[in-house]
């Protein structure tokens, strides 16, 4: 089985083209305003609009409202919701039956405590996105571009289904994957020259190293 890329944070369609034609499997669109990869419904429903049948879209939410979520799915019509924010497991249930979409519940690990919680959204969430645990003091709860220890997933890695992320980059990736054996990986910051610019060069090279990367 291949490998599936997510690029997360999508601003422009300069960046959306890299990720298309370097056969990104998903695209992530940014709705939480203190993110500098934050886009408005307008630009969000163009971009979905350009990407519609080259890859899945996937709107990225921090604890929204059901208004949020309505606007999204009238403008965009994302193919996933992405939870990136304390959303419980019933909540993850709600947006999943509200959107009638499939949902992709982020959880911050730094510990092997932190990566068990993914069991309490296995039946939840359709997919968990395993990320780091922000830094003290961080304004966004994703995004950061620091990395965890993915041994910390080992004892659920099985038993979710997955995709990881955190501090990935096109010098790590396929390292990444080999240890892990993910199946899904998912970048934000690690092909960005400054936070929420997207570099079209870092997004080739990210893709073409999940492409030819060997899991264990």
């Amino acid at each position: 089985m291949s490998v599936r890329a997510k690029i997360c944070g999508i601003k422009t369609i300069e960046a959306l083209d890299a990720a298309l034609d370097g056969g990104a499997h998903m695209i992530g669109l940014v709705f939480f305003e203190k993110s500098p990869r934050n886009v408005d419904l307008a630009t969000a429903a163009r971009l979905a609009k350009h990407a519609h049948g080259r890859a899945d879209i996937v709107a990225l939410v921090v604890d929204p409202d059901d208004r949020l979520l309505a606007g999204i799915m009238e403008k965009v019509s994302p193919d996933m919701i992405q939870l990136h924010g304390q959303e419980s497991p019933d909540r993850a249930a709600e947006v999943s039956a509200l959107t009638k979409r499939p949902v992709m519940k982020a959880i911050s690990v730094a510990s092997k405590a932190d990566a068990a919680r993914a069991l309490d959204y296995k039946l939840a969430a359709d997919l968990v996105l395993f990320d780091a645990k922000p830094p003290a003091g961080a304004n966004l709860p994703g995004g950061n571009g620091v990395a965890f220890d993915w041994s910390h997933i080992v004892e659920v890695k099985e038993r979710v289904s997955y995709m990881l992320s955190g501090g990935l980059t096109p010098e790590n990736v396929a390292e990444a994957i080999r240890q892990t054996g993910a199946y899904n990986v998912d970048v934000s910051s690690g092909v960005e020259t400054a936070p929420g610019v997207k570099d079209a060069k870092l997004i080739r090279r990210f893709l073409q190293a999940v492409n030819t990367a060997k899991q264990t």
